[in-house]
């Protein structure tokens, strides 16, 4: 109970730094290979490249709001998680744009590192989104 907790903390912090535009304290919730993924040509692989995705981020959007829920964890290991989230994410743009609204899900792996857990890898997939500025998401993949 105690990791469950401590991995919905992390999925918590990572809205609310986003949302509070602290790209630093972002970066420090992902292991040095991380992978994140936010459409098919969206996404970094490693740290470092995760933290240029991040630069300016603060200059692109005046602010957003992200309410994540549903959260379900399946331990893998001691030391490993798969986790699924609902997102629902709002934006105002700093340039002349409408508002917009994205609806999807994350589909994470945490691992434990150095008593912490981590993002290992984070993709988001969408399953409806208006006025998006990634034009491109990974789908949900509902069944037929």
């Amino acid at each position: 109970l105690l990791d469950e907790e401590a991995i919905r903390r992390v999925i918590f912090d990572y809205a609310f730094h986003l949302d509070m535009n602290h790209p630093n304290e972002l970066v420090d919730l992902f292991v040095d290979d991380c992978e994140v993924i936010y459409g098919p040509n969206f996404g970094a692989v490693g740290r470092e490249a995760y933290a240029k995705t991040l630069q300016g981020i603060g200059t692109y959007f005046v602010c957003t709001s992200h309410h994540v829920s549903n959260i379900v964890i399946d331990f893998k290991g001691a030391d490993e998680a798969h986790v699924r989230s609902v997102v629902l994410a709002w934006h105002r743009y700093t340039r002349e744009r409408p508002d917009s609204t994205l609806y999807g899900q994350y589909h994470d792996v945490l691992v434990r590192v150095g008593g912490a857990w981590k993002f290992k890898r984070r993709e988001l997939r969408t399953s409806g989104a208006k006025d998006f500025h990634v034009k491109e998401g990974v789908p949900i993949g509902r069944a037929a």
